[in-house]
């Protein structure tokens, strides 16, 4: 019998592989290994729905049991990878379970950033990356009068959001002089922070944390670089995430801040691929290696290694994209706005409905769209197509995204 594939890691990369091997027909043996007791699940609502009692464990499910079942995908729930013998093709599992391989899919995520400070490890103190996670800060937040989220990028403005819905005081503290910083666009970033502090959310920027204060040996607060204590009875540590590339690293893969893989996904070993947010891939439109981490690029990253093992190889050139829900702003952002010069809003930011249209030497790299998905919409399709406009053209104030793509499939008159 062949051994088939063996896809270590359940989430949404994890799952797409599969899912999509048995789509394209593929008839040898599927193994699914998790290293958490659920089934496959969503991750992105446990920092909004879910958090916020919205939304049930039972809601979070990809799939419902039946689907593994009724296609024979066998899943290994509860069971971490612990080591990968590259020359048998065999997975070791931390249960003393062995599985042959003719195929190995690394799909094993990232796992959250810690913080090097006194405190960091004290009770009332969470990461948010798993269900487990996720459940254990939503009691948390029942009781807590006063929150402090450390990191004001998507998840911990998510957070912020739910928290201050539910009716405790939040305070985000961010090093860096705009949330979502690294993410966004300047425009994109300053209207969020006026938002979130007209909704009621504190936001420290620019200012890092020097301790968590204990008292009783629980936390109290949090210290600051310049010494104020913001009071807290729950910290969350949302920093970012590291790609979990501990076990390719120990197989002898390559490895660069996440498993490197070449444009069809393939790592240094050709027996080997990895999807998802621990992989490591060339990209065509900004040069080197970039790691995402988006259910889009899981989502697509697992149909693309599918295809080529079942004798559709292609390169992976998918147009990046993302979402965060915050309240009830939902930022959708097409491409990556990363070395952006020059920005053009449309719409009016102050009815909080809004595009910002990225440029980089007067190329349209990114469109980040607040509560307009028509304009994210067009804006995926512009970029999948090389569609552009130029920053002259979006200033019009006759320009509409959808008008303009619809005149170029028209073609000359």
């Amino acid at each position: 019998m062949n051994a088939g594939v063996v896809i270590v890691g359940a989430g949404q990369a994890g799952y797409q592989v599969a899912a999509s091997l048995r789509e394209a027909g593929y008839r040898e043996p599927i193994a699914l290994v998790g290293d958490e007791p659920n089934a496959p699940y969503e991750r992105p609502p446990l920092s909004k729905a879910f958090l916020t009692g919205e939304a049930a464990a039972s809601e979070l499910e990809i799939r419902p049991a039946r689907f593994f079942t009724d296609r024979a995908i066998c899943t290994v729930l509860g069971r971490r990878a612990v080591g990968v013998d590259r020359v048998a093709r065999r997975v070791r599992l931390d249960d003393g379970t062995v599985l042959a391989y003719a195929h190995l899919v690394l799909a094993t995520g990232a796992r959250p950033r810690m913080l090097a400070i006194p405190g960091h490890d004290l009770p009332g103190v969470h990461t948010l990356r798993t269900h487990e996670d996720a459940e254990a800060l939503r009691a948390a937040l029942r009781v807590a009068r006063d929150v402090v989220v450390v990191g004001g990028g998507f998840l911990g403005l998510e957070v912020a959001s739910g928290v201050a819905k539910l009716g405790s005081h939040v305070t985000v503290i961010e090093a860096a002089p705009r949330p979502m910083a690294r993410a966004v666009s300047p425009p994109t970033a300053d209207w969020f922070a006026q938002a979130h502090r007209t909704a009621g959310v504190s936001l420290e920027l620019g200012t890092t944390i020097a301790e968590v204060v204990d008292e009783g040996g629980t936390v109290a607060g949090v210290r600051t670089d310049d010494g104020r204590v913001i009071p807290a009875d729950v910290v969350l540590v949302a920093v970012g995430v590291a790609a979990e590339d501990e076990l390719a690293r120990a197989a002898g893969l390559e490895t660069s801040n996440g498993v490197v893989v070449d444009a069809t996904l393939t790592t240094s070993d050709p027996h080997v691929s990895a999807v998802g947010d621990c992989a490591a891939f060339p990209s065509g439109e900004h040069g080197g290696l970039i790691r995402l981490e988006s259910v889009q690029n899981a989502t697509d990253h697992g149909r693309a290694v599918a295809a080529r093992l079942t004798g559709s190889p292609q390169a992976y050139r998918a147009v990046p994209w993302f979402w965060s829900e915050q309240g009830t702003w939902k930022l959708q952002i097409a491409g990556i706005a990363t070395g952006a010069d020059t920005f053009v809003v449309r719409g009016e930011m102050g009815t909080g409905r809004f595009s910002v249209f990225c440029f980089h030497d007067g190329r349209l790299v990114a469109v980040e769209s607040v509560n307009r998905p028509a304009d994210h919409v067009a804006a995926r399709r512009m970029l999948a197509g090389g569609m552009l406009p130029g920053p002259d053209e979006v200033r019009d104030e006759l320009f509409d995204a959808r008008a303009f793509l619809s005149a170029l499939a028209a073609g000359p008159r």
